[in-house]
C-alpha cells in the first residue's frame, strides 16, 4: 500500500493542478518506499531533490496562474509555498551535510504538509478557478 493514496476528495477541480498533486504524491511515495527499503543516502537524496525540483515547478505553475487571474489570496498562498520550500531545502542541506538522514518524521512532515495544503489552502481556489482557462 502506498504511503499516500490519491482520493477524489483531494481534487481541486483543476485538472492540471490535480495531475501535479498526483505527481507530488507519487514522488513522496517513492521517497517513503526508498526509506522502507533502506536505500542508500544517494538514492534517497536524489529522490528528495526530485521532490524539491517538482514542488518548485508546481508552485511556480500555480502562482503564475494566480497572478494572471488576480487570485485574491495570492500572496498568502505564495507565502505558504515559500515556507515549505525553505523548510525542505533546510532538510536537504542537513541530509547532504550528514547532520541527519531521511526519517519517518521527515516523511510525516511532508505528508501532513501536502495533505493540509491541498485540502485547506488549495481548496480555497477551487471555486475561483472553476471555468477559467488555465495552463
Amino acid at each position: 500500500m502506498a504511503y499516500i493514496e490519491w482520493e477524489d476528495s483531494f481534487s481541486v477541480g483543476v485538472e492540471i493542478f490535480d495531475n501535479e498533486h498526483k505527481k507530488l504524491i507519487e514522488i513522496i511515495n517513492r521517497l517513503h518506499l526508498a526509506l522502507l527499503m533502506k536505500e542508500t543516502d544517494a538514492v534517497m537524496g536524489k529522490t528528495l531533490k526530485d521532490l524539491i525540483d517538482y514542488t518548485i515547478t508546481h508552485f511556480a505553475h500555480e502562482e503564475d496562474n494566480m497572478s494572471k487571474t488576480a487570485y485574491p489570496d495570492f500572496f498568502k498562498h505564495k507565502k505558504e509555498h515559500d515556507e515549505l520550500i525553505k523548510k525542505v531545502q533546510e532538510y536537504k542541506s542537513q541530509i547532504d551535510s550528514g547532520k541527519t538522514t531521511i526519517s519517518l518524521s521527515i516523511m510525516n512532515f511532508l505528508k501532513d504538509w501536502l495533505m493540509s495544503h491541498i485540502l485547506g489552502t488549495d481548496m480555497k481556489y477551487k471555486n475561483f478557478f472553476n471555468g477559467q482557462n488555465l495552463n
